[in-house]
């Protein structure tokens, strides 16, 4: 933001301030498209008004000569002598240039007054006395009258602030200003366009040292809105009233104005008169609050902080109303100044800089979150309501305009005093905060799921626009959600109070997984704080559990087409369950695995996403590996029943879906995990030997030469024959026999050159954990080339059996540490 003391020009200020652009309708203003004159033109045009002045004659060139001054307004400096020449022109007897050059005049004038130093005093009485009569003697109903409406307000509020002026200038300034206001108000209506204009001779005005029709300039800044004939009611308007009180406070505070401060405040925010416009007032209590806090370091003297609270109690007043027309708090209001007042609002509680923790602030700031800067509930209603309807291109509009306003890029800093003001509430008002966040939270989730079915393939870039909003969206419930931790995971709330946070903070988190679109220090701290909580707690792990969708909910969509693989926002919520699950599995009882976990485990085994695959993998693995509870038959038991079902689960998609790196991981933990002998185990690696035989037979009988094909890294067959060999050190003395017999029996099968590959793993294998001897090695390595022998299995079956009883801890702990 532009500080006043560089605000040379105060209605570019607040039209940037205002987000409404270069001002269409206004003259010379700084956003102009015309590129600057250059230097010799300058002094041509100068030289061509002297002439026009000599000659007493202007001629149509002559326009053309302003334009070439005022398309350098930001670089021109007008002295006394061109001001002088300017006036004179004006009021010359003999000749009177046409009507519309006087805007561009008025400007010239403008830019004189503001630039220059120290003005001739006699020279600014003089222009004064010119530019009233050329606004008084003026028609203000055409466009050229409407530009001599504008830039007379604006440059007789700008005489009115020059310390040159005498204070019967001043007062002539400011009657004839109030005099335009007064006639010619409805014309901000037609011309939105110098909206900034007038609003900017007003704050001159108000900074005038005389007080003259102070309270009118105040009313009608105020109380024009809205109206028949007044101007629209409009965010950028809003906007340019709260930085118009700023930049007017700020000059009262830094020249010592206290008696001004009192005065205003009176009249603006203590009297509550009904013809000021609700969300004017609030953006003026914005402004005030933005000035004191901006200058709060130079000291706050009594009448500033007497200023503060009116300005408060005004905001305080405005938002309580609202609360009590929205009913329930959170709730979309259908009047349109209502929502209107408390988009203001929020947007002028987060420009003010700093608040006091009120009750109805943090209301109307979760509200206008929830409702207005991030609408996607009502954007959702709205779409789902109408899919077919022919008026896609009407909403598309609507949500584009939505993501180009100036609302919604101020969300950011509307969340952070949210935050700031939701730290300091009390506990009431936190729990009713958080439970509104939650149940967003949710919403969004079961709503974007069936837009995304509506509107994908159809309309994406709608569809894109609306999630443009929602991870935005995200963004502001993990920076809440960070709040929270630092509120309520303290010591001096209960155990059940940051168990329930927590639970409520991951659930919120895998509702929104879909948005989460990059790596975030805020998601990340958040989720270590709430991580503890959970692992640490039985009920705590069990209700976070018990929130993922049922197998039903999963599987079951709207229309007859719908298929749960491709349903990338459940799917991604169910991510965000299958990874945060294993770090808290050893609280997790086997009942509720059972119930809630499993099925969509298996289910998402299967989805064609290997990140997802892989995931649903690691969590069988980690509840195969995980400690025993208390029902230690009924986990055991459940860990056996589960792993037939996973086995054929995983085999049959292999390698099609199910990632070779997850499958690897479950069958390892079952072969360490299960008590020694189990059936499952057999069961295990009967189903792999199976696979593989088959795998492997038909790619025989594709290529017919395996080792081509076998020095690739990936191929199923070979994959599955290495695990196996390495279940060799993993799986128990009772397993072993089975295990080497069906490698056996698969070898065999196997081509020569994919015999020999496949021995000289198995031995380099087995040498290195000290299970053969060199003697076997050494006849093996003599032996020539050809199919494996029945004898060698059993020389090996008997060298191993006579050391794997004392040896097999050791050869398992030397393998695992490879």
């Amino acid at each position: 933001m532009a500080k006043q003391a560089n605000t040379l020009f105060l209605e570019d200020w607040l039209r940037s301030n205002g987000g409404g652009g270069s001002g269409g309708g206004s003259i010379g203003n700084t956003g102009n498209a015309a590129s600057p004159s250059s230097a010799r033109a300058i002094i041509q045009a100068w030289a061509e008004l002297r002439d026009c002045l000599q000659h007493q004659s202007f001629q149509p060139h002559h326009l053309q000569t302003l334009k070439t001054l005022l398309n350098s307004q930001a670089s021109l400096h007008v002295a006394d002598p061109q001001a002088k020449l300017l006036i004179s022109i004006l009021s010359s007897p003999d000749f009177c240039p046409p009507r519309e050059s006087h805007p561009m005049f008025l400007r010239l004038l403008y830019v004189w007054v503001r630039k220059s130093f120290r003005p001739n005093p006699a020279l600014v009485d003089s222009a004064v006395e010119v530019v009233c009569g050329i606004v008084v003697s003026a028609r203000l109903d055409s466009d050229w009258g409407r530009l001599v409406f504008s830039e007379g307000v604006l440059v007789l509020g700008a005489f009115s602030a020059v310390p040159a002026a005498s204070d019967a200038s001043k007062v002539l300034c400011l009657e004839s200003i109030c005099r335009l206001l007064e006639q010619c108000g409805a014309l901000m209506r037609l011309s939105e366009g110098v909206i900034a204009s007038v609003l900017a001779g007003i704050g001159y005005a108000l900074s005038c040292p005389v007080n003259v029709h102070y309270d009118k300039f105040v009313s009608f800044s105020l109380g024009v809105w809205g109206s028949e004939d007044g101007p629209e009611s409009s965010i950028p308007n809003g906007l340019m009233i709260l930085h118009l009180i700023e930049w007017v406070i700020s000059g009262y505070i830094n020249s010592h104005s206290f008696e001004k401060i009192r005065v205003f405040s009176q009249i603006a925010l203590e009297n509550s008169e009904e013809k000021y416009v609700p969300y004017a007032l609030s953006m003026a209590a914005g402004g005030v609050l933005r000035a004191s806090n901006r200058l709060a370091s130079r000291g706050a003297g009594l009448e500033i902080l007497r200023l503060r609270i009116s300005a408060e109690d005004k905001m305080e007043y405005l938002a309580s109303g609202l609360i009590s027309r929205m009913g329930d708090p959170g709730n979309c209001l259908d009047y349109p100044m209502d929502r209107l007042l408390l988009q203001c609002l929020a947007l002028s509680f987060a420009r003010s800089g700093s608040l006091s923790s009120r009750a109805p602030f943090l209301i109307c700031l979760v509200s206008a979150l929830m409702s207005e800067i991030f609408p996607l509930r009502r954007l959702y209603a709205k779409i789902l309501d109408s899919s077919l309807s022919s008026s896609a291109r009407i909403r598309h509009n609507e949500v584009r305009e939505h993501v180009e306003s100036v609302l919604f890029k101020e969300g950011g800093a509307v969340t952070g005093i949210f935050c700031n003001i939701y730290a300091s509430a009390d506990e009431q008002n936190k729990a009713l905060v958080e439970n509104l966040f939650w149940r967003y939270c949710c919403d969004l989730y079961l709503s974007h799921r069936q837009v995304v079915l509506v509107l994908q393939g159809r309309d994406n870039n709608l569809l894109g626009d609306l999630e443009k909003i929602a991870e935005s969206a995200f963004l502001m419930v993990v920076m809440y959600a960070l709040a929270v931790t630092k509120q309520k995971l303290t010591p001096k709330h209960s155990k059940e109070t940051q168990m329930g946070v927590s639970v409520q903070i991951l659930i919120a988190f895998s509702c929104l997984e879909y948005f989460r679109h990059m790596r975030l220090a805020e998601y990340l701290d958040t989720v270590r704080a709430v991580l503890p909580s959970v692992q640490e707690n039985e009920s705590a792990c069990v209700s976070f559990v018990e929130s993922i969708p049922s197998y039903a909910d999963l599987t079951v969509g709207q229309g007859s087409e719908y298929c749960w693989s491709t349903d990338d926002v459940q799917t991604a919520r169910i991510l965000f369950y299958l990874r945060v699950i294993p770090t808290c599995i050893e609280r997790l009882l086997s009942p509720v695995f059972r119930k809630s976990v499993a099925p969509a485990m298996f289910l998402y085994m299967g989805h064609p996403n290997v990140k997802v695959a892989r995931a649903a993998h690691s969590l069988f693995a980690a509840f195969v590996s995980s400690g025993i509870d208390s029902f230690e038959d009924q986990r055991a038991s459940l860990k056996e029943q589960l792993v037939f079902y996973y086995m054929q689960r995983s085999l049959e998609a292999f390698p099609a879906i199910t990632p070779f790196e997850g499958l690897a991981s479950g069958v390892a933990a079952i072969v360490r995990h299960l008590p020694a002998g189990s059936p499952a185990i057999f069961y295990c690696i009967h189903s792999i030997a199976e696979k593989a035989n088959k795998l492997c037979s038909v790619e025989f009988i594709q290529d017919g030469h395996m080792s081509m094909k076998w020095q690739g890294e990936s191929e199923p067959c070979k994959n599955l024959l290495e695990l196996l060999l390495r279940l060799l050190s993993l799986v128990d003395i009772q397993v072993l026999p089975d295990l080497m017999k069906l490698l056996a029996q698969l070898i065999v099968q196997l081509p020569k050159d994919g015999q020999n590959m496949v021995l000289n793993d198995l031995y380099a294998q087995l040498s290195q954990v000290g299970v053969i001897s060199p003697r076997f090695l050494h006849q093996r390595e003599n032996q020539q080339v050809g199919l494996l022998k029945p004898r060698d299995f059993k020389m090996l079956r008997a060298e191993t059996r006579t050391r794997e009883v004392d040896q097999s801890l050791k050869y398992r702990h030397r393998f695992f540490n490879r």
